[in-house]
């Protein structure tokens, strides 16, 4: 499930960019809905197709099966294009990330929590310069670290843990506000068949977080402890910002 959940995901990003959003409450969830639906039915359909040419033997026995599918149509030279784009594909993939990504880093920096100089936007692109320069080198070491497979177990864990905990926060501001102990006024966003939908999505994470850590400890732990360095980090920058503290930094 771990591949099979990278291979859906990227959705979450999405929302990394809604604060530029001119109606982020109708056209985010709008935009979710459409992009993951799209999604799905396209990679259901290739699976049909793939299943349909190669068999499940024949399906289980190549680690290329887009490759092999084409190869079987057009020969070689379907191989080679479907190949090229695969490559496409991934270097998009990856777009996004260096476009989103970044922004999270942006607005540490703008919060104060981050080196300041991260925050800053070029004046002619209106781009984080610096954020995204900080990710490309953090990318590029962990790509070095180890094998796409460890690396992939790692990252996913802990997207999983966090999407549970996304869920679970959900679960807890809408308490609140029912009881009235929500100060912050309503996102207005509407969410069917909560709490029931939104308790199958945690514990789907959670239970898929839960899995990966027992069959691969080794990676899976290695992504607690880049999150738990985080940790003393954060609490310095925090530190920094308390009331008093200005006149020392």
């Amino acid at each position: 499930m771990v591949p099979v959940l990278f291979a859906y995901g990227g959705w979450q990003t999405a929302s990394f960019v809604s604060g530029e959003l001119r109606h982020p409450e109708r056209d985010l969830p709008r935009g979710l809905l459409i992009g993951v639906a799209g999604v799905v039915v396209l990679y259901v359909a290739v699976n049909v197709v793939c299943v349909a040419v190669l068999g499940p033997d024949g399906l289980a026995a190549t680690t290329t099966p887009a490759s092999a599918v084409m190869r079987r149509a057009l020969g070689d030279t379907g191989a080679r294009l479907i190949a090229g784009g695969i490559a496409i594909s991934t270097i998009g993939f990856l777009s996004q990330g260096m476009l989103t990504a970044p922004r999270v880093y942006y607005a540490m920096a703008r919060d104060g929590v981050f080196f300041k100089p991260v925050g800053w936007v070029d004046p002619r692109t209106r781009a984080p310069v610096v954020a995204i320069g900080v990710q490309g080198i953090w990318a590029a070491v962990i790509a070095l670290s180890g094998k796409y497979e460890q690396i992939l177990n790692y990252v996913v864990a802990m997207d999983a843990v966090f999407f549970g905990l996304t869920g679970a926060a959900l679960i807890v501001l809408r308490a609140r506000e029912k009881r009235g102990t929500e100060s912050r006024p309503r996102t207005g966003a509407r969410m069917p068949g909560h709490p029931v939908t939104t308790f199958v999505f945690v514990a789907a994470f959670w239970s898929l977080a839960l899995s990966t850590f027992m069959q691969f400890p080794r990676s899976a732990g290695i992504g607690v402890l880049i999150i738990l360095a985080g940790v003393p980090v954060y609490a310095l920058w925090r530190k920094r910002l308390a009331p008093g503290a200005a006149a020392g930094t």
